[in-house]
């Protein structure tokens, strides 16, 4: 595998994490109340406690994205 590959992969990985991460913020902000209501039967939530965990998924994917795909890009462009 040449750096160039790599930093393709890295690069479309980010690009694709990033989408789902934007896309997953939207539906969440424009359904948040239905949505929370739907999480909130299947997994026996109260609705704020549902919310919190949305705000712990949202942070805990974007600093996996950040870590596993915008830093190894990155490395390897500046390399």
């Amino acid at each position: 595998m040449t750096q160039e590959f790599l930093t393709s992969v890295f690069g479309w990985m980010a690009v694709l994490n990033i989408a789902v991460l934007l896309f997953t913020t939207m539906m969440i902000l424009l359904l948040q109340d239905w949505i929370a209501g739907i999480h909130g039967k299947m997994f026996q939530m109260e609705r704020p406690a549902v919310k919190r965990a949305y705000f712990r998924y949202l942070a805990n994917y974007k600093i996996l994205t950040l870590i596993f795909c915008i830093t190894p890009w990155l490395a390897l462009k500046l390399a």
